[in-house]
């Protein structure tokens, strides 16, 4: 159902359900987003003995991804700043579709690192696009659950990936028709998308003749830009060590791939709740008259603790302990993901959250690229000991810094709500 402009902005009933329906579009997006992110991670130990890669091998691959994925949010990020949400996303659901069914044709290494860094340009605007549609459609106290619920399509994706993909494998014996499949789910999502999302855009859309879109070295220098940006930088590289290589660290640790889908997705699920828990908690905070910037650091900083907890595993080698200290990590993360998203829409007028989201998305990409080449080495020469060890101090220094740059008083955008 398209609503009128008037309608949009009356607060009507139909509005209501109408932006909760575009939330759960966004869910959709993520979901298909990380099930087309997941399928080769899910296959990469068949993929390993097949093309005889290291994980060295395999890192290249994934940094290919990191790279298009990092720099493309930037990009993107502008880009859907200036053509708006709903032909962006419409676009680049489109092209991330197109380039994960493609991958079904690889051959070898090169292919594989060329397909995956087209995946990564696609799939690189679904947070700024996500980020600006909450900023258009929620007032800031329902940002929060919003934020929540289109974030945790990356926990039920990475949750589902393993149990569709090797459903498949088994059923087809190989694994090329599991990319072509799940690369199709996103064609699906792209004709809901077109027919409910409303050409005028959200409520709380700045018409674009009155929208504040401050240039790129303008929002660079303010602090609290900064403070997003590192954050994501610092803590996003755990969730993504997790959803790249937590099958191959689980064969690494003796497991048979087949014998761990039973525990493989807790931890993706506890991402799931962990999302909702820091988007409510954020906004029983502001229901009881926290600044938004405040409710919102309240949740990094237990976030952060939180994963803390990965360093535990050290040395462990019971599968329901392992998994159950990736659960508790992971659900610490999305709290604190959920609050670096809602961030971006809190402080900046609409017309720059789609930027500023991108910019700290590239951020966290460059962070990952690099985590990714140490994971590879530290991996191959020693263990993943190191690495867990890392993932676990690396979000502390995340809290203090988003602590010390990111300020109440310095918000962007006006509240509405």
């Amino acid at each position: 159902m398209i609503l009128s402009g008037k309608h949009l902005k009356s607060g009507t009933e139909s509005t209501s359900r109408l932006r909760w329906g575009i939330a759960a579009l966004l869910f959709a997006s993520t979901t298909v987003n990380y099930i087309d992110r997941q399928t080769l991670s899910v296959l990469a130990p068949y993929l390993q003995v097949e093309f005889k890669w290291t994980n060295s091998d395999f890192a290249l691959i994934v940094i290919a991804f990191r790279v298009a994925y990092a720099f493309g949010q930037t990009v993107f990020g502008r880009l859907l700043d200036r053509v708006g949400t709903r032909r962006g996303l419409l676009y680049m659901v489109g092209w991330y579709s197109v380039a994960a069914m493609a991958t079904s044709l690889a051959a070898g290494l090169k292919s594989f690192a060329g397909m995956r860094f087209l995946l990564g340009c696609g799939e690189s605007a679904n947070w700024p696009g996500a980020a600006k549609a909450v900023s258009e459609w929620f007032p800031h106290k329902e940002r929060g659950w919003a934020v929540a619920i289109y974030d945790s399509g990356s926990a039920i994706g990475g949750a589902l990936a393993p149990v569709l993909v090797l459903w498949l494998y088994s059923v087809f014996g190989t694994w090329r028709p599991a990319f072509l499949i799940t690369g199709s789910l996103g064609l699906l999502w792209m004709l809901a998308w077109w027919l409910v999302y409303p050409k005028q855009g959200g409520p709380y859309r700045q018409e674009e003749e009155g929208a504040q879109r401050t240039p790129v070295a303008g929002l660079l220098r303010m602090p609290t830009t900064w403070g997003i940006i590192a954050g994501r930088t610092l803590t996003d590289p755990v969730w993504f060590f997790i959803t790249d290589w937590f099958a191959v660290y689980l064969v690494a640790k003796g497991f048979k791939l087949e014998d761990t889908v039973a525990g493989f997705w807790v931890p993706f699920l506890a991402a799931d709740f962990g999302n909702f828990a820091g988007g409510g908690f954020s906004s029983w905070l502001i229901g009881r008259g926290w600044p938004v910037a405040r409710a919102r650091k309240a949740v990094v900083v237990v976030g952060g603790i939180g994963m803390a907890t990965l360093a535990f595993t050290v040395g462990l080698t019971s599968f329901a302990g392992i998994v159950a200290l990736f659960a508790v990590a992971t659900f610490c993360y999305a709290a604190l993901s959920t609050m670096m998203l809602a961030l971006a829409a809190d402080l900046y007028p609409s017309g720059s959250v789609a930027s500023v989201s991108g910019m700290s998305g590239t951020g966290a990409g460059l962070g990952t690229i690099l985590s990714t080449f140490l994971i590879g080495a530290v991996s191959d020469r020693y263990s993943f000991e190191p690495v867990l060890i890392a993932a676990s101090l690396v979000p502390l220094v995340a809290v203090l810094v988003v602590l010390a740059l990111v300020k109440t008083e310095a918000t962007a955008a006006d509240e509405r709500g």
